[in-house]
């Protein structure tokens, strides 16, 4: 059954997902600097994703939680299948994941977040940041209410109400409001790429959140208090273990068609935050999945990047400044957000 939590949890929950979605697009912003400096998206991608692993796996022996957390996942995989019908859930009917048991597919979330970022190094130039980001957020949308409504999400079933679907309808307007026009005929057969990453996000929201969901809470303390829960950071690590694996393979089959890359690593050290980033976004996304669901985490992240990108087009030396039609569009993102949000508001006070 659905995690029942109050508005004011569920506003802070959305208010992170913003923030996660700022993060997101920092990073973008970072990456694609990095990757025209050094000629190769896939080794771009490769390095945000493996320097996020090597801080996580610099964190994980000082966080007794998160080592905990860790063999827990681990435990939880060897426990796949016991007691279990063919739906996934065992006999009272709740979700495998949240009585510690874990199916290995339910580790792939990174797979996500790899696809994203390396779909991005690839199509932006032939599509541009508008069609780019259409098919995104066409993608993950539409599979986001698709997530909730199956109950994939560690949350629960979400039911589709009138504002859950038209909160996406407004988000896709709203991104055409400020991409302006789109890339060339020719070009459009590349949005598969985005489209498909947009579906792949929701998933990978899913599935970390399936992760955490698996790790049980701390144990009591001599004070009656619960120990740290270390769920976050054991998703947030396998998330980046999965990813950077695959990043790897794809970067060494790259190097053996095209040879080595013939740009040059640049000294500006912000540009190598990349993998810092991706640890904000994806670790508040596994936080707050359980308590607001695919839908509401994918609008949050996509006002906290339309939102974000504004703000660093202000901010940003060098680049033209927002048009009118930038903070419309960053409006009704964030009207999007708000639509299912009063709509739970208004159910429950009814």
């Amino acid at each position: 059954m659905a995690t029942i939590v109050s508005a004011r949890q569920r506003a802070f929950g959305v208010a992170l997902a913003i923030v996660a979605g700022f993060a997101a697009a920092l990073q973008s912003r970072v990456n694609g600097t990095l990757a025209t400096e050094t000629g190769t998206a896939f080794g771009t991608a490769a390095l945000s994703f493996g320097s996020g692993l090597v801080l996580l796996a610099l964190v994980l022996p000082f966080s007794r939680a998160g080592r905990s957390a860790v063999g827990q996942v681990r435990a939880g995989l060897r426990r796949d299948g016991s007691g279990r019908d063919g739906s996934g859930r065992d006999g009272s009917g709740r979700d495998g994941s949240e009585r510690g048991r874990l199916r290995w597919w339910e580790c792939l979330g990174g797979l996500g977040g790899a696809f994203y970022v390396t779909s991005q190094g690839l199509t932006v130039d032939a599509l541009g940041v508008a069609v780019f980001t259409i098919a995104l957020v066409a993608g993950q949308s539409v599979s986001s209410l698709v997530i909730d409504r199956v109950g994939l999400a560690p949350g629960g079933v979400r039911l589709v109400t009138l504002g859950r679907a038209l909160g996406p309808v407004l988000t896709v307007v709203a991104v055409v409001v400020v991409s302006g026009a789109g890339a060339s005929t020719a070009a459009l057969g590349l949005a598969v790429f985005p489209l498909v990453s947009g579906v792949l996000q929701s998933f990978q929201q899913a599935l970390n959140g399936r992760v955490r969901a698996a790790v049980r809470p701390g144990v009591p303390r001599p004070d009656g208090r619960t120990g740290r829960d270390g769920g976050v950071l054991a998703a947030t690590f396998v998330s980046f273990l999965v990813g950077t694996a695959a990043l790897l393979v794809l970067f060494g089959v790259s190097l053996v068609v095209d040879g080595m890359p013939a740009g040059t690593f640049p000294p500006d050290l912000l540009l190598y935050s990349g993998g810092l980033l991706g640890i904000v976004f994806i670790a508040l996304q596994a936080a707050v999945v359980q308590r607001i669901g695919v839908l509401l985490l994918g609008l949050g992240m996509i006002a906290g990047q339309v939102v974000g990108a504004l703000v660093l087009d202000v901010v940003s030396p060098g680049v033209a400044a927002p048009g009118v039609a930038t903070y419309v569009g960053a409006g009704l993102t964030l009207v999007a957000v708000a639509v299912p949000l009063l709509e739970g508001l208004l159910r429950r006070r009814g």
